[in-house]
């Protein structure tokens, strides 16, 4: 590329850069009513992903009824869900004494 070149199209990028920065406009700040509007809307889809969590698990648990059903039908052991222990209270350790961190060893230093 020849340095002509190189400079008209540097040139053309600066015109189209110049002319797209004023057509970026900011939204007008919403209404009242409009913000009144979103909170309903997400108030309603809030309640509706709750249906929706607590329709997920009555069928987990109609699935899982149903497992362990057919399971004892047919006479095979039946898993047991995993019960974590209680946590145990337990005191805080000791303070370890207070000794002063090792500090990086420092790089050589170069003469101009």
């Amino acid at each position: 590329m020849t340095l002509t070149r190189c400079a008209s199209l540097l040139a053309a990028c600066a015109a189209v850069l110049a002319l797209a920065t004023p057509v970026s406009a900011k939204l007008p700040a919403p209404s009242d009513e409009q913000k009144a509007a979103a909170a309903a809307a997400a108030e309603k889809a809030a309640e509706a992903a709750k249906k929706d969590a607590e329709a997920l698990g009555r069928a987990q648990d109609r699935v899982a009824d149903s497992y362990v059903s057919r399971l004892k039908a047919e006479g095979k052991p039946v898993p047991v869900a995993y019960k974590p222990p209680a946590a145990v209270a337990t005191a805080p350790p000791a303070a370890a004494p207070a000794t002063a961190a090792p500090t990086a060893p420092k790089a050589p230093q170069t003469k101009p």
